[in-house]
């Protein structure tokens, strides 16, 4: 007895399951991409909505390439027909990370002056007066924290894929957020890296203003060790992704400075206070 013929209505079927599988996770991203007239936000794209856009790309392009192989296959059975493969292997959801290795790809930074609204940046005024100058003379080159409270705070430790030296609260906080990332995107966790963390200084060029680095609150990151032009207005795609993550956190990104500095996550002031009211600090 031959087979029963495989019907014409077959691939336009799967096509139309593939549309229904896929539908929520285009309403996500639509949901977070598309924003309402007056809406809130004018951050970094939202990285959650990237990655589902990039995944939903492989995942479309994985689909097509089976359908496409199955219409080939359809087209070139034997007059009895053949039986179809197990759905499993036309709705599987593998294949690579289409997005990672575009981490290092240079972006222009979107609405930048607008990233950090929802956090304050802590100034070099409030911070020497919410912990004191770190040491008494200070140049435009890294020297030795001597203040005695900051320096009981101060840590040297691995802190999910780089080393840094900052305050205990700070690096408390920054593990936290690699850990996130690491959850979310392990591809760009493990492409991360450092450009420095304690600089006791003044912030360059100013002559009187102490930076964010000299109180251990500050780190420098970049995407596989590439450092970032200064005040370009461009960033590694890695950054704006991460810096949804240090937002979330309560941490300010540097790429909305006067001069842009995207490689710069620093701690907010709303963070600082409220590990002040938490007696960590």
């Amino acid at each position: 007895m031959s087979a029963r013929p495989t019907p014409s209505y077959i691939v336009p079927a799967i096509v139309i399951a593939v549309g229904l599988v896929l539908a929520p996770v285009v309403w996500r991203v639509a949901s977070i991409v598309i924003q309402p007239p007056g809406g809130g936000g004018g951050g970094a794209v939202d990285s959650g909505a990237r990655i589902d856009i990039e995944m939903l790309r492989g995942q479309i392009e994985i689909l097509a390439d089976r359908i496409e192989r199955l219409q080939t296959e359809l087209r070139a059975a034997p007059p009895g027909g053949q039986a179809l493969p197990p759905t499993d292997q036309v709705f599987r959801h593998d294949g690579p990370n289409t997005i990672a290795n575009a981490y290092a790809d240079i972006v222009q930074i979107a609405a930048r002056r607008a990233i950090n609204t929802e956090l304050t940046v802590a100034t070099p005024a409030f911070l020497v007066e919410f912990l004191g100058l770190p040491r008494g003379d200070l140049s435009d080159t890294c020297q030795p924290m001597t203040n005695p409270a900051l320096r009981e705070m101060l840590v040297t430790e691995d802190v999910g894929p780089i080393r840094v030296q900052m305050l205990r609260p700070a690096i408390d906080s920054l593990r936290e957020v690699f850990e996130q990332v690491r959850r979310t995107d392990p591809d760009l966790y493990d492409r991360i890296d450092t450009a420095g963390s304690l600089c006791v200084r003044l912030v360059r060029g100013s002559g009187t203003s102490v930076s964010n680095h000299a109180f251990g609150l500050a780190v420098d990151l970049n995407i596989d060790s590439y450092l970032d032009t200064l005040g370009d207005g461009y960033t590694q795609l890695g950054l704006t992704i991460l810096a949804d993550f240090f937002r979330d956190a309560g941490w300010i990104w540097g790429a909305a400075f006067g001069r842009e500095d995207s490689m710069h996550f620093e701690v907010s002031r709303e963070l600082l206070e409220h590990w002040r009211a938490e007696g960590r600090i």
